[in-house]
């Protein structure tokens, strides 16, 4: 049956009435209203999403009916439900759950021995030093009771900060023990970091593509994320500038030993113009260096020019030595090392005693030292072989890492990662394309490999099919 203009036009409105709608749940499951706010004024949100009043006005009376929101005669109208748990699912771009950052990291973890995981972050565990750990244990076992029952202190075992004060020093960060603090994690360290700095609303500088976790941890802290294109050298200076002027953001979150998922490393003469762009604009730079200890020769660090007065420097050792024994670190000014060592304790009152203690004889007993030669090595096969392989049916790296574990890579002119990724899920095969990186949505012919997981010949025939396909 033929549509008549008028049904057209009651469908369209509908679906414009059904947008406005979309629009308020998705700002009060994000937290941008909470309850007890008052919504924009019918003629503002009219205005702002370029609809009708009478359109905002529907939606609001169907919003009201649902209990979601309320009017209150001559003033408006304002959020009425409860507050929801925060989903971070309903925060930034909607992706299809097979290619969304969080839902990759589910599989990764999730995933049983049959399954492959090239778009992991995370080295295999055969890759582990099992035994250098193991002997750890044994000796950890034998130490004082207060080790293996009491609470960590709260800057954290203070041998072990020495040793992080003097392996930063090697690459030109030069912190005293009293400004290293240890966490329970890489990930827990940026999270005290947010906590500390942020308020919510407040705008952070991000790599676009950069580690897809940034974007959901800061979107926990509701901050207003914007990105800046990153090259091979670090990020595009100009770009850099103009977002600065733009959004004032307060922090700048990066790595820049290795980049993750790119693999490149920032040149010096980008570190020197970044850090002179910080300090006219009073920009905080949050240094993540959890990949550090892959580097043969180390890269510039933007700590190390700051002498740690805007930069904070972090990092930890769950991809070099074992994931399940959680240690981090930060290297910070005092006044904001203070701050930090607080919020560890409002938080989780003291550190890992045990885990600290562990990594510590790890570290000097020499098994680290071997390991990671050993490591640097294998790595540095697997990226070569990996590329080579990639080459063959047609996907090319980005670059060619200097170190560590990532390629970024091209996909044949108009091959959509997501859909390889979608079709490879279905062989039990976890990828991560490139959009799950980029908060612009620009790297949909991007995918980021972890050469150490890319052995199998499955996974290039999975590749191959899908992009036939």
């Amino acid at each position: 049956m033929e549509t008549t203009p008028s049904r057209q036009v009651a469908a369209q409105g509908e679906t414009l009435i059904g947008t406005v709608m979309a629009s308020i749940r998705r700002r009060i499951a994000s937290r941008g209203l909470t309850p007890g706010a008052r919504l924009p004024s019918i003629r503002a949100l009219a205005t702002t999403m370029r609809v009708s009043k009478s359109t905002v006005v529907e939606a609001y009376e169907r919003l009201a009916a649902e209990g979601l929101i309320r009017a209150r005669p001559g003033s408006g109208y304002y959020v009425s439900a409860p507050m929801a748990p925060l989903s971070l699912a309903e925060i930034g771009p909607r992706l299809d759950r097979e290619v969304d950052p969080l839902w990759i990291s589910r599989q990764s973890l999730d995933a049983g021995d049959t399954v492959l995981k090239p778009g992991c972050g995370w080295l295999p565990a055969s890759w582990m030093p099992h035994e250098a750990i193991r002997r750890g244990l044994r000796t950890a076992s034998r130490a004082a009771d207060a080790t293996l029952a009491d609470y960590g202190t709260p800057l954290g075992l203070r041998p072990l900060r020495e040793l992080l004060a003097r392996r930063m020093g090697a690459h030109g960060i030069h912190a005293s023990p009293e400004q290293v603090m240890l966490s329970e994690s890489g990930t827990q360290t940026l999270d005290l970091i947010c906590r500390y700095l942020l308020e919510p609303g407040n705008a952070v500088v991000v790599d676009d593509p950069c580690y897809f976790n940034f974007h959901a941890l800061l979107r926990a802290h509701r901050a207003k994320v914007v990105s800046v294109p990153y090259g091979p050298d670090g990020p595009d200076i100009a770009k850099f500038a103009a977002v600065l002027e733009e959004h004032r953001p307060r922090l700048y979150l990066t790595n820049s030993g290795i980049h993750n998922p790119t693999g490149a490393t920032l040149s010096p003469v980008t570190a020197h113009r970044l850090l002179k762009l910080a300090d006219q604009h009073e920009l905080i730079i949050v240094e993540d260096d959890i990949f550090a200890d892959f580097e043969v020769s180390p890269a510039p660090r933007l700590a190390a020019f700051d002498g740690l007065e805007q930069v904070i420097a972090t990092g930890s050792f769950s991809k070099t030595l074992s994931a399940s024994v959680r240690c981090g670190y930060v290297a910070a000014r005092p006044d904001w090392l203070e701050g930090l060592v607080d919020l560890k304790i409002a938080t989780s009152f003291g550190g890992s005693h045990f885990a600290e203690a562990l990594v510590l004889n790890l570290l000097i007993d020499g098994s680290y030292r071997k390991h990671l030669e050993a490591l640097r090595v294998k790595l540095a096969r697997s990226m070569a072989e990996t590329a080579g392989r990639l080459e063959a049916i047609g996907i090319r790296a980005w670059l060619m890492p200097q170190a560590g574990m990532f390629l970024w890579c091209h996909l044949p002119e108009g091959v959509d990662a997501g859909n390889v990724a979608r079709q490879a899920l279905a062989e039990d095969i976890v990828l991560a394309p490139g959009n799950a990186f980029s908060l612009s949505q620009t790297a949909h012919g991007f995918m980021r490999f972890n050469v150490a997981q890319s052995g199998d010949e499955r996974i290039y025939r999975s590749l191959e099919a899908a992009m036939r396909g």
